[in-house]
């Protein structure tokens, strides 16, 4: 208790208080409100009786009245409170007690009343009785106005943000309305993918082999089975496993975890969506994509354009369609095709690029294509024919077996959706997989370390022709919202845990605070300097080990003990 503020103390007094009047802060009963604060707006009659509810976000009082604002999930409504409005009699508890003295900003509050007009012509609701339906502990992190009209302490700190989400959706209402976007967009897919037939499915997150991508899994232990699980790196290995199956034309939105890096794009877990359909090729999915993103567009921003920085992109039908050949020409001059290894390493050293012994040819080419010409492309734009060492689930270029027919589609530099002519020989495949094993054992982090037998065995019952697709959900919801971090568009994003408070004694403290002017000291001196018992030394020192704030290190000088 002696951890909280001033103002959490207070609260908590209040809440003593509204106990011992018999109130229950946080009754169980359900609310009955009829009316959102949008509803009273839109369906506004002076005089019509309403039921609302929501969290007091203002008030302004003025002896025996007052007007406050409550916020609910559709914004915010007046209310005009009046102790004679409310209290009847002689008693006037529950205004002058309950509402002026014992309510709090942050409170979730119930309200029946009829509405009016203010003489500013503000949409209000008279109070005729109110309920407190939650106590809120903890003050928002309300911005202040001063009397200029300047803004002061406003909660736009991002780490404060995303750990507290809860808060910010409070207290930043625009941000709400990015997950209201994000929840079109996954409809609006949802419904263009139903209504062309196809069938939504869901394939195991914990799986026996990472396998649909190269990427560093996170791997748990099944007790039961004993054996070691891995989180879902990508679903396409299941996906194509139901094209096997019969179906025609599948898809999944599936939460993907890889434990790699994080930065303003990645988070370690993210959403993907997967679609697979048969008897169709890249040519068929580009058209496709474009029909998609488009109407997508158009469902979440009304319109086909998007604001991403300083770029204004067109969502619109049709899109370019580059060559990754050709657009590493155009960029460089260089141009890969036929080229070796060995020719492709030199000329990506002499572009300035940095380049290992365990790049293979396709690594290579993904560097120069990187860091030479991804971010020239800020229009959707499709990069086609990848070459086939870039690509170990994709089928050979009916024209070129050096190429596979893949397409990434490129927006303001970065990729949102990779597709292919899915490789359903299972011969070819087997043999692209010990490929990407032997790149593995060289070092090349681009390539796979499993070979997934089952898959392999599925194939082997014949796959037709299929073509299929993943979106990063998460990108193309930054770019429809104008978003330049990942952690924007999601709730929760992935962060270090918060430092908690040390719980260690008072003694632990005190040498603690003598440590870490020196950070390290002789184990006698310190207790010299502490002024400890034995007893309490010892205890202070065995508190401090105990919570990792100090370890005892043992050198040819003696005992030292040293600030962690």
């Amino acid at each position: 208790m002696s951890q909280l503020s001033e103002q959490e103390l207070v609260r908590r007094d209040k809440l003593a208080k509204l106990r011992e009047l018999g109130i229950n802060p946080y009754p169980a009963d359900l609310f009955p409100y009829n009316h959102t604060s949008k509803q009273v707006k839109q369906d506004f009659s002076e005089g019509k009786k309403v039921v609302v509810a929501g969290r007091l976000m203002s008030r302004r009082i003025q002896g025996n009245a007052s007007f406050a604002e409550l916020q609910d999930s559709e914004g915010r409504i007046q209310v005009y409170f009046n102790r004679d409005e409310i209290c009847s009699g002689e008693d006037k508890t529950k205004y002058n007690t309950i509402y002026k003295k014992l309510l709090d900003i942050g409170d979730f509050i119930g309200v029946e009343g009829e509405l009016f007009t203010t003489k500013v012509g503000e949409k209000t609701v008279k109070v005729k009785d109110f309920s407190i339906l939650s106590k809120a502990l903890k003050p928002l992190p309300l911005p202040r106005t001063d009397a200029e009209g300047n803004v002061h302490d406003a909660f736009t700190d991002p780490e404060l943000r995303f750990r507290q989400r809860y808060a910010d959706l409070v207290v930043n209402p625009h941000v709400k309305e990015v997950f209201v976007k994000r929840t079109k967009l996954f409809n609006a897919m949802r419904n263009f993918f139903n209504d062309a037939g196809y069938f939504e499915v869901e394939t195991p997150i914990l799986q026996p082999i990472p396998g649909g991508a190269a990427a560093r899994p996170f791997v748990t232990h099944h007790n039961s089975l004993d054996i070691p699980l891995y989180m879902r790196i990508a679903n396409e290995l299941y996906l194509k496993r139901l094209i096997v199956g019969g179906f025609e034309g599948v898809y999944e939105f599936s939460k993907n975890f890889r434990n790699e890096g994080m930065d303003k794009t990645h988070n370690p877990e993210f959403t993907a969506m997967e679609i697979y359909v048969a008897y169709k090729d890249y040519n068929w999915m580009m058209d496709f994509c474009e029909q998609l993103l488009e109407h997508c567009a158009k469902a979440v921003n009304g319109t086909t354009k998007a604001t991403f920085g300083e770029h204004n992109i067109d969502f619109k039908a049709p899109y370019a369609r580059v060559t990754m050949a050709d657009s590493i020409k155009h960029f460089t001059g260089f141009d890969i095709t036929g080229k070796t290894e060995a020719e492709i390493k030199q000329a990506a050293k002499g572009m300035g690029i940095e380049v290992d012994d365990t790049m293979g040819k396709g690594k290579l080419i993904d560097e120069i294509f990187g860091e030479k010409c991804e971010g020239n492309y800020i229009q959707p734009t499709f990069i086609t024919d990848y070459p086939k060492e870039m690509s170990p689930l994709c089928k050979e270029h009916r024209e070129n077996p050096e190429l596979t027919e893949r397409f990434e589609l490129m927006v303001c530099g970065k990729e949102i959706a990779n597709a292919y002519s899915e490789l359903n020989d299972p011969i070819d495949q087997r043999e692209r997989f010990e490929h990407q094993l032997k790149l593995a054992a060289k070092g090349d982090d681009e390539a796979t370390e499993f070979i997934d037998y089952d898959f392999l065995r599925a194939l082997e019952y014949g796959m037709p022709p299929t073509s299929g697709m993943g979106i990063g959900m998460d990108r193309l919801i930054m770019f429809l919202t104008n978003n330049q971090s990942i952690q924007e568009v999601l709730f929760f994003p992935q962060m270090r845990p918060e430092k908690q408070p040390l719980a260690i004694s008072d003694d632990a403290k005190a040498v603690l605070e003598i440590l870490s002017k020196a950070e390290k000291l002789d184990l006698n001196d310190l207790k010299v300097k502490s002024g400890l018992s034995n007893k309490k030394w010892d205890k202070a020192i065995k508190d401090l080990t105990k919570n990792k704030v100090a370890k005892v290190e043992k050198t040819d000088e003696g005992l030292f003990v040293e600030v962690i």
